[in-house]
């Protein structure tokens, strides 16, 4: 009876064990990952229906109510399955260098994952000139890696300006569509090698805007009318993006970071049809972000 009475008191000791490290463990996992988009209105979705977009599923650092494509991306995330606690700061017209010097105290935290996009021309005052932003990307980089050395950092390279295009004075004037978007990516790749290897990679959304036109899903040029069939990605101005254009570059956002194929999202994906999108119009996009994201940008050079 003694050994009875020892062995059912080691049983439950065991199991007490097994018990405490099945908490233990699912406490560990549990947790959201944490995620910030650093940005301007090419992150809040100017211009669109993306900007106000479920605003109470992230946490915008502004409190200025904005949803946008850090919203999309939570909504794409939370139909995979996936945890993300979502955090925006941004500024319409404002650089890295900006939300360093004005927001500093805002963004100055532990981050699993952060995504930093610079001003469209990368330096206002000079277009073109990555100078600034592959300092400004250094800095930043070093600051999240101080509160956690673990963090991630994302670059999203931005697409190409039909208004500055068609405008005068400045490096684009006249050339083919996509050169924007490939010299954006360069600069964005030279601040990349720079902070690496905290920053992760660069996330070539105005490449995968390129991609879209040559494989006849989006219009090259909506100055002369867009083609029927067609999408246009930017809005009435010609500068930023319409509901199809922010769709995409979350959809390269959310395949970058994850690693999941945008195409498993599906046609009836509910972010596109809370957007207005169509099925076929979300499958579209999402088959070019995977085209973009599998060949790095390739299929836009």
């Amino acid at each position: 009876m003694a050994w009875n009475i020892g062995d059912m008191i080691r049983r439950r000791f065991v199991r007490s064990l097994v018990a405490v490290a099945i908490v233990l463990l699912a406490g560990a996992t549990a947790g959201a990952e944490t995620i910030l988009f650093v940005g301007n209105s090419f992150i809040f979705g100017a211009g669109s229906a993306a900007m106000r977009y479920r605003p109470g599923s992230v946490t915008d650092l502004n409190g200025e109510g904005i949803g946008g494509v850090p919203a999309i991306f939570r909504r794409f995330a939370e139909q995979a399955g996936l945890d993300y606690d979502v955090a925006v700061e941004t500024g319409g017209g404002r650089s890295l260098g900006w939300h360093l010097a004005e927001r500093r105290a805002r963004i100055d935290r532990a981050w699993d994952h952060v995504v930093l996009q610079e001003y469209s021309t990368l330096d206002a005052a000079r277009p073109g000139d990555p100078a600034r932003f592959i300092a400004d990307t250094q800095t930043l980089a070093t600051l999240f890696a101080v509160r956690n050395p673990g963090v991630r950092l994302h670059l999203t390279a931005t697409w190409s300006r039909p208004d500055l295009v068609r405008g005068g004075g400045n490096p684009w004037t006249g050339r083919p569509i996509a050169a924007m978007a490939n010299d954006l990516r360069r600069a964005y790749d030279r601040a990349a090698a720079q902070a690496r290897p905290v920053v992760r990679g660069v996330v070539p959304v105005g490449q995968a805007f390129i991609c879209a036109i040559r494989a006849g899903v989006a219009d090259a040029d909506p100055y002369d009318g867009i083609t029927p069939g067609r999408l246009d990605l930017w809005a009435d101005d010609h500068y930023h993006a319409s509901t199809a254009g922010y769709y995409l570059e979350a959809l390269m956002l959310f395949g970058a970071i994850t690693g999941r194929d945008p195409r498993s999202l599906g046609v009836r994906e509910a972010a596109a049809a809370d957007l207005g999108l169509s099925p076929r119009q979300a499958g579209d996009l999402q088959r070019i972000a995977h085209r973009a994201i599998a060949t790095d940008g390739a299929c836009g050079r």
